[in-house]
């Protein structure tokens, strides 16, 4: 028997070497695991003197065994991305996921709340849509279902939050187009949906300031998710006036970038790395389509795999140890470099 404390299942999960949905079976039904794997799991116990909160588990017993997943819309590849991920790491754990969308709307994002609400879910994952939420209903809601928030943050709603470091993964492309060519302008919404369009703007001036250079913003008017429309209409008013500091155009996200490149093309532009290009053009996300853009995207990729398997695993062991944290807790991944042909 070691002298440390476990604390929580996440805990005994990193300390035993045995995944945590695996323990999660074995304390709902030790049955439903294979008997070399009990077997194991019965020596960690005994090794770590870790006691489950059984009385969580009996209650969680009597709550459904479904777990809500919101997301802003269903439509954009990215959030359905990000939500099927997650599916499959609830389902592994023996949970049952009920994935909502709310088609960029408030009042359906409180009303798929609220319909989670009737069914008594185990607990909740949110993907607000961030500065349009109606915060207080949200907030209000998070007070009576465990609740975790992932991909945009509302400040001390939730139990906890999960998503990207954008000052570091935009540092990261502004580093990497400052040193491979003309410096950058900033391509966004002038007032953007998602509230981690408002920290990358904050870090492409710090980044451009940081490396002595001068910033500047190229600001779309458009409200709402068809970020490839607006991007498509200012960009073609961006190619048309020719009136750009530089050849080199970084966009908040991958979607306004597509966008800008099918502006580009329609105004006979050429896009990319060679000498005979007129504009270099990046993204951010890695967005399931830029890859497949002509040219092919240049952007930063977003880590979904880890951002929606720490979402889960923090809600799971919310749920399973029915013990609210001394402290709302925020967990940032960092982006990687993804160099295609536009920039």
């Amino acid at each position: 028997m070691t002298g440390t404390k476990i604390k929580n299942m996440e805990e005994f999960a990193s300390v035993s070497g045995i995944s945590r949905p695996t323990l999660s079976k074995f304390f709902n039904d030790p049955d439903s695991v294979r008997a070399s794997t009990r077997k194991r799991i019965e020596a960690a116990l005994e090794q770590y003197d870790y006691q489950p909160n059984l009385y969580a588990v009996n209650q969680n017993r009597r709550l459904t065994k479904n777990i809500g997943i919101v997301v802003p819309y269903l439509a954009d590849p990215f959030f359905a991305k990000i939500a099927r991920t997650i599916e499959e790491h609830i389902i592994e754990t023996g949970f049952r996921p009920v994935l909502l969308g709310s088609h960029g709307s408030p009042a359906m994002e409180i009303a798929n709340l609220e319909n989670l609400r009737s069914i008594k879910p185990a607990g909740v994952l949110l993907a607000p849509l961030g500065r349009a939420s109606e915060h207080a209903k949200i907030k209000a809601f998070c007070q009576d279902v465990p609740t975790v928030l992932f991909d945009a943050n509302i400040d001390e709603v939730g139990e906890a939050f999960v998503g990207s470091n954008n000052e570091q993964s935009i540092g990261l492309i502004v580093d990497y187009l400052c040193r491979t060519g003309e410096v950058p302008s900033f391509f966004e919404m002038k007032s953007p949906t998602n509230p981690n369009a408002f920290k990358r703007r904050n870090a492409y001036i710090s980044a451009m300031k940081r490396l002595g250079h001068h910033p500047n913003l190229i600001q779309a008017e458009g409200e709402g998710w068809e970020f490839e429309e607006i991007g498509f209409r200012a960009g073609t008013r961006v190619v048309r006036d020719r009136n750009l500091p530089t050849n080199t155009i970084l966009c908040s996200n991958d979607r306004l970038a597509i966008g800008l490149l099918s502006a580009a093309f329609e105004a006979g532009l050429r896009v990319g790395i060679g000498q005979d290009c007129d504009l270099r053009v990046a993204g951010h996300d890695d967005h399931p389509f830029s890859r497949y853009t002509c040219p092919t995207l240049t952007t930063v990729s977003q880590d979904y795999e880890a951002i929606a398997k720490k979402s889960a695993a923090v809600l799971l062991d919310r749920i399973e140890t029915d013990e609210v944290g001394d402290s709302r807790r925020e967990t940032l991944f960092d982006g990687r470099l993804i160099m295609r042909s536009s920039a």
